[in-house]
């Protein structure tokens, strides 16, 4: 029997696990190695790691950890997870590996959904991307495409001019509202609401997008509109209640409270998966400690 299982080696959980460690606790984490920013060539706003490849910064997390004689290390998809009668949480392994644990941090990260238009994937992360102040700093002063519609797009939009002042509105086919043409007119923000057929450009340099009628609109950078979903029904399952997502934050986030508690015992819930404000890795690494120190009190105090 462990003190804490965690599920997620992102930033929430491996800084979660780092917290029970130092408190002498034993702590499984369990990670199917499938971190959002990984497509990225580097973070963007971590103080002290602001460029850093994020396959480099994971692995100095992981050796931190697994120098912590009480820290083990599962890399494996999570397959089901329970939480019995007594308060006991017991996950099983895809591999068929069951362990057990009186408390669980779930960090697992969220699925970015977003328009999958031809040209897109193999720019994610790089040309185009969700979030301007991870990756505006990159791409400042290039020509850039916003791709939503309505007041989600126009907001967008017109936050986007602080990196760049050619901003262009894309809805592919989604007509706006007069009030909020008006509003980019005043932003000094270009409109087109043609049908999108992809984008194209070298490598994940993005350099146009591509209309359906054949015409083209030069761009450097896109900005997209993405929801954010639960990668499993874990917390679901485990008795866990999530948000419901609306138009300007579509986030399906884990609820908590200030300490990252669910309101079950002992199942506390951190990083992108338990936010429903836009994510960041130092929010997530926040949140991860939290998560941690209100475990391991639990786990002293005894309830």
């Amino acid at each position: 029997m462990r003190d804490c299982i965690v599920v997620g080696a992102g930033a929430a959980g491996m800084s979660a696990a780092l917290t029970l460690a130092r408190a002498r606790r034993t702590v499984l984490v369990i990670d199917a190695g499938k971190q959002s920013n990984l497509a990225a060539p580097a973070i963007g706003g971590l103080l002290g790691h602001d460029g850093r490849p994020p396959a480099e910064f994971y692995a100095a997390g992981r050796a931190e950890l697994m120098s912590y004689p009480s820290v083990e290390l599962c890399v494996g998809e999570l397959a089901h997870g329970e939480c019995d009668d007594d308060g006991t949480f017991a996950v099983t392994v895809a591999d068929g590996r069951r362990e057990e644990a009186r408390s669980m941090v779930l960090a697992p990260g969220v699925d970015y959904r977003y328009p999958r238009l031809p040209g897109m994937d193999e720019r994610w992360g790089k040309s185009v991307f969700h979030c301007p102040f991870c990756h505006g700093w990159e791409v400042r002063n290039r020509r850039m495409g916003v791709l939503a519609g309505g007041a989600v797009g126009v907001h967008g939009a017109l936050n986007l001019r602080a990196w760049s002042d050619r901003i262009t509105l894309l809805t592919n086919g989604t007509e706006l509202t007069d009030r909020q043409r008006e509003q980019l007119a005043v932003g000094g923000v270009g409109l087109d609401e043609r049908m999108i057929s992809g984008f194209e450009g070298p490598g994940g340099e993005l350099r146009a997008a591509v209309f359906v009628d054949g015409g083209e609109l030069s761009i450097g950078a896109l900005l997209v509109k993405s929801t954010l979903r639960q990668r499993s029904s874990l917390a679901h399952d485990l008795g866990a209640s999530l948000t419901e997502p609306d138009e300007m934050l579509s986030v399906e986030a884990i609820k908590v409270d200030p300490m990252c508690r669910t309101g079950v015992p002992g199942l506390y819930a951190a990083g992108d998966a338990a936010t429903s404000v836009p994510p960041s890795m130092a929010a997530a690494m926040a949140s991860g400690y939290l998560a941690g120190a209100a475990a391991a009190v639990q786990l002293t105090a005894g309830y």
